[in-house]
């Protein structure tokens, strides 16, 4: 806090000493000070003229006239005479108090006399060295705001990441591997003519280790590494943005061969000329500069530059040619080998129980990115050690899993006796009507305890992973949706605001075969509407329609016959097993949660018979100890029998 105060006001403090300093010298106007001789200041006293005198052990002897505007006067008297001068001229009126005196004094020494300057400018040198370390430290202010603010991490032995600490990234790992070798022996291709890639940008999903790969690929080459972020380069003062491009440029060229990394790109590589009036010529600027660098005039032997974004589609197309960014590696989502190597990565401190199988756990996890899995590794670490345990559980994972998604359980919630049956038809009837459709993915849990804001949900857990989906599956969808507000009609009689997400999902997937993926047996296939929405105005306004007002009427159409295609399946659906319904329903009041093997045997009607089956059984068993026991004691009745 210290530290920011001298920040803002050191040019201030700075500024009003300097008009001290002024003023004390030349603010004031010089004093006339008359130099007389010893006759000269004898003749004032007699005449009694004289206000107050000084005289040094030096001989000087200082004094002014009597009066305001009374006129100082010095004079030198010999040492011999300075006692008698005072006993014969100055004795009488000092004892009668009609003149000062000041008494024969020792000198100050010569150094209080500047000691008023020096402290002076000691101040302002101690000011001013404040004002220039904060003005060129800590990311750079007032005198370097052209300065790069990237950062330089020469990564160590013991803490530098390599390609061994990535997982889940085979392929592009492969495709950077040649990177790595460019930098550690650059001869190797130069001789032979190849140009390395001046540029190599990562584009996917946030979270799947787009980061963390770069910082692998400085490890394993052993380079300087330089980290800026995209908007560390737009400043609000013209021109400072093109000038940190040139600096941080400048500073690579010096540590050759090395990496720039600039995260979140699209910050400042936006496309040009885009948005309502024009773009934004500071930023534009700074792209122009960055362009420039990367391929113009100057060699950059050794700088290879690498980005991230998740926002490629917005970037402006000179930047994507080649001899700029001349490789895309696309990272995305891991599969459920690769999720399997990085829950072995993140779960390589942490002590596991023996019921934890991380290859069951990435078939769970379908959809999850590296930073998801890590984040549910922590958290059921944390829950664990909140629990007492002292090894994680495979129970605090699965906790852990629904947390991340759907937030903590709220076991507290006060809920009515209505409402919570509202919530347990409206998720069996999604459960159910999932369970009716072919091809649909299993039910995995479905809970009425209250989770983020949903009053409850159903947990699906798909058996695959899918790079497509089919118009199958995608109507199945739609019917497992709508689930839950056929429910509530067919059951109570009633609808409510639950199923808003519901509906609200359920329509934008019809909408979109109709208009995107041209599934609409009526309109054939087409897609309808712009991709190339403009990013920079707005959806509403750089929305295109390529179709016309009657086309717009046959979609809405289309649509809603989709959807109520739908709504007739699962409302015949719902009514075939209206007992498995009600069982599910009655199960989720009882036990507010249930997992996929209960909710299966529920569907299937084998919980009434499996408990049929324990009821023989303990009754078997009650009968057989019964005649156990009559038998012990006749035989100890008759003992004789025995032998």
């Amino acid at each position: 806090m210290l530290r920011n105060f001298f920040k803002n006001i050191s040019i201030y403090l700075i500024v009003i000493i300097g008009i001290m300093f002024l003023l004390r010298i030349w603010g004031k106007e010089p004093e006339k000070i008359a130099e007389i001789n010893v006759t000269e200041v004898v003749q004032l006293i007699q005449e009694d003229k004289v206000s107050s005198i000084y005289i040094e052990n030096t001989g000087k002897l200082t004094g002014q006239e009597r009066g305001a505007k009374g006129t100082k006067f010095v004079a030198q008297l010999p040492a011999e005479f300075r006692q008698s001068f005072y006993d014969e001229y100055l004795k009488e009126k000092v004892d009668n108090k009609e003149i000062d005196f000041g008494g024969i004094a020792t000198s100050e020494p010569w150094i209080w006399n500047i000691l008023p300057t020096v402290l002076t400018l000691l101040v302002i040198g101690v000011f001013w060295f404040v004002f220039m370390q904060q003005s060129q430290g800590g990311g750079g202010k007032v005198m370097s705001f052209g300065k790069s603010r990237a950062k330089k991490h020469q990564e160590r032995e013991d803490s530098k990441i390599t390609f061994e600490q990535v997982a889940g990234l085979k392929e592009e790992k492969e495709e950077l591997a040649e990177i790595v070798d460019f930098l550690r022996s650059p001869k190797k291709y130069i001789t032979i003519g190849a140009r390395i890639p001046t540029g190599v940008l990562m584009v996917g999903p946030p979270g799947t280790g787009k980061t963390y790969l770069s910082r692998a690929v400085a490890g394993e080459a052993g380079v300087p590494f330089f980290t800026i972020s995209g908007s560390d380069f737009v400043e609000m003062f013209v021109g400072v943005g093109a000038s940190r491009v040139r600096d941080l440029f400048e500073e690579a060229k010096k540590n050759a061969p090395c990496i720039i990394f600039i995260d979140e790109i699209d910050a400042v590589a936006r496309r040009r000329g885009a948005g309502l009036g024009g773009g934004h010529d500071e930023r534009e600027q700074t792209l122009n500069q960055l362009l420039v660098e990367m391929d113009g005039f100057s060699e950059n032997e050794g700088v290879i530059v690498m980005a991230a974004t998740n926002r490629v589609d917005i970037l402006d197309p000179a930047i994507r040619r080649p001899g700029r960014f001349d490789r895309t590696v696309y990272v995305g989502l891991p599969d459920v080998k690769g999720r399997e190597e990085i829950l072995k990565v993140h779960t390589k401190n942490k002590p596991l129980d023996e019921d934890v199988v991380l290859k069951n756990i990435a078939k769970r996890t379908v959809g999850f990115t590296p930073a998801d899995l890590e984040n549910l590794v922590n958290e059921a670490a944390i829950l664990s050690a909140r629990h007492g345990f002292k090894k994680i559980p495979m129970e605090m994972i699965a906790e852990a899993e629904i947390k991340v998604q759907a937030g903590p359980a709220k076991k507290s919630a006060i809920i009515s006796d209505d409402e919570k049956k509202l919530t347990a038809y409206h998720e069996a009837g999604h459960a159910i009507a999932s369970r009716g459709s072919d091809n649909s993915d299993p039910v995995h849990m479905i809970t009425i305890v209250p989770r983020g804001m949903a009053g409850g949900f159903t947990a699906y857990l798909p058996e695959n992973d899918r790079s497509y989906t089919t118009r199958g599956q995608m109507k199945n969808k739609l019917v497992s949706l709508l689930g839950g507000r056929i429910a509530e009609d067919l059951i109570l009689g009633d609808i409510s605001t639950g199923a808003s997400n519901d509906l609200e999902r359920a329509s934008k997937i019809a909408r979109s075969m109709v208009m995107t993926y041209g599934m609409s047996e009526k309109l054939g296939s087409v897609t309808y509407g712009d991709d190339d929405d403009e990013v920079f105005v707005g959806n509403s306004i750089g929305k295109s329609r390529n179709y016309s007002e009657d086309v717009a009427a046959e979609i809405d159409k289309e649509v809603r016959a989709i959807i109520d295609e739908a709504y007739n399946r699962c409302e015949d659906t719902l009514k075939n097993n209206m007992d498995a319904l009600h069982r599910v329903a009655e199960a989720l009041l009882e036990k507010e949660t249930i997992d996929g093997t209960e909710f299966e045997r529920l569907f299937l009607n084998e919980a009434v018979e499996e408990s049929k089956e324990v009821e023989e059984t303990e009754t078997e068993v009650k009968e057989n100890t019964i005649e156990e026991v009559l038998e012990t004691e006749e035989s100890n009745e008759n003992p004789e029998n025995e032998n």
